[in-house]
């Protein structure tokens, strides 16, 4: 986002309480189950999943209704979420599929990160190694091995899409 100031980060609905700092608007706009459910039934969502049972995600109409090649937005979503964006909005949207060199280092990742226990953690290996069975249908694959190169790659992909779509 550095590299592109006119991005602008989308902050995603959830339904799970903040973790530690984590304050509302900033690193999610955070529901109550009731009130997650009513905002599906206005449709007031672009996209949402129940990611882990209970626990909602999902992107608020709100968040993208003002995007352009000018103004374009960023959503970080689960792999169902963004194949259902990718459905809405086609060609004017690009979906980058970020993954870990290998379900081994993921789990040491999350393992380093000291926030799942043995039951949250296999869990979130076990979707992770699903979702990887989704990957041929998103626009390109980064892989976060080197996070540096990997940044430098998402970069020059957003850079391309974003002058390609100003193009038009």
């Amino acid at each position: 986002m550095t590299a592109r100031p006119q991005i602008r980060f989308s902050v995603s609905a959830t339904t799970r309480p903040p973790r530690g700092q984590e304050k509302d608007g900033v690193a999610y706009h955070f529901l109550s189950e009731d009130a997650f459910r009513a905002a599906i039934a206005a449709d007031q969502l672009l996209e949402y999943e129940e990611v882990y049972p209970g626990r909602f995600y999902g992107t608020l109409r709100s968040e993208v209704d003002q995007s352009s090649a000018d103004a374009p937005v960023l959503l970080d979503v689960d792999v169902v979420g963004a194949l259902n964006v990718k459905e809405q909005f086609g060609d004017r949207c690009l979906a980058v599929f970020v993954k870990a060199p290998s379900m081994a280092v993921l789990e040491e990742r999350l393992r380093a990160r000291g926030t799942e226990d043995d039951a949250s953690l296999r869990t979130r290996l076990d979707k992770a190694a699903y979702e990887m069975t989704f990957e041929d249908r998103f626009d390109h694959v980064v892989i976060n091995d080197d996070l540096d190169e990997a940044a430098n790659e998402m970069i020059a992909l957003v850079g391309s899409f974003i002058d390609t779509c100003s193009d038009h």
